[in-house]
């Protein structure tokens, strides 16, 4: 049975990701995707801004939650001794790095221009926190901490691309942007989902050891339920890159909303993906 504090940890670490993935795939594609964002360009900011601003929050707050869980009250959040001695584990580790990447990504926003190669430098500071602490760095494993990097990257990239495209497919005065945003992140989408999956596949099984052990075990059902949502989330992708983002380009109007629905769904699935992710990571042990 789950307890409060288990549950204020899930919540945390959800929102830990959404912060996270969310400001930094925006910075990736802020980048990447220069000439077919421009329009919107205050817009994306104003998101990094905001997301990567609850990142740092919920970093510091999944923080001060482990010294309540500790002792198993709330004053454990301000016990100083409790959370210096946690300062000093990989916790601690993990949170300086958060606030390292996090505080790069909006300083590098922030200043714009060439100032926001140091926002990408701090998606990538930000981003291998995760990786520094958890299932995967207790394998004690460097190459599987990259293969979890990868991964996280890569599905960085592909939320950073939906509030944008979210964005211009909603305007009709924007829907030539749309369809070019769309048509770019598709190109790029032909390399960076494979190494997705392929990094996906690999944790799982380097994790979870066996075909057994993914339906007899909390851990294990917790990952298929991501791994629908993964399979739901690509097919709507890849219905807007065959169908949708070509029709876009064809000038058929109609698309436009097609489009926004079929991105608003998708951000369901990430829900689902982020929230099982925060599940197995906060609460969950590794199958033995």
């Amino acid at each position: 049975m789950i307890d409060a504090w288990g549950l204020a940890a899930i919540g945390a670490k959800f929102l830990l990701y959404l912060g996270v993935l969310v400001s930094g795939g925006l910075v990736l594609c802020r980048q990447m995707f220069a000439e077919q964002m421009q329009c919107i360009d205050r817009f994306t900011r104003t998101c990094v801004m905001a997301f990567a601003t609850l990142g740092l929050a919920m970093a510091v707050i999944g923080f001060l939650l482990r010294g309540a869980v500790l002792l198993g009250d709330i004053a454990g959040m301000i016990d100083v001794p409790i959370l210096l001695l946690l300062w000093e584990t990989p916790p601690g580790d993990a949170l300086m790095l958060r606030v390292l990447g996090l505080s790069a990504v909006l300083l590098g926003s922030y200043l714009g221009g060439q100032w926001l190669w140091v926002a990408v430098l701090g998606t990538a500071v930000a981003i291998w926190s995760f990786c520094a602490i958890g299932h995967v760095a207790i394998e004690e494993l460097f190459w599987l901490q990259v293969v979890l990097f990868l991964h996280l990257f890569t599905a960085a990239f592909w939320i950073g691309v939906l509030p944008p495209l979210l964005r211009l497919s909603r305007s009709h005065e924007r829907l030539v942007s749309a369809a070019g945003l769309g048509h770019r992140f598709g190109q790029v989408a032909v390399v960076s989902v494979p190494v997705l999956l392929l990094a996906g596949v690999i944790m799982t099984w380097q994790l979870v050891g066996s075909i057994s052990a993914m339906f007899e075990t909390s851990y294990g059902l917790t990952l298929l339920a991501k791994t629908a949502a993964v399979v739901v989330l690509l097919t709507l992708g890849a219905i807007n890159k065959t169908r949708l983002v070509p029709s876009l380009q064809r000038g058929d109007e109609k698309a436009g909303p097609h489009l926004a629905r079929s991105i608003s769904l998708e951000w369901v699935c990430i829900g689902v993906i982020l929230l099982a992710t925060a599940v197995f990571t906060s609460i969950l042990t590794v199958p033995s």
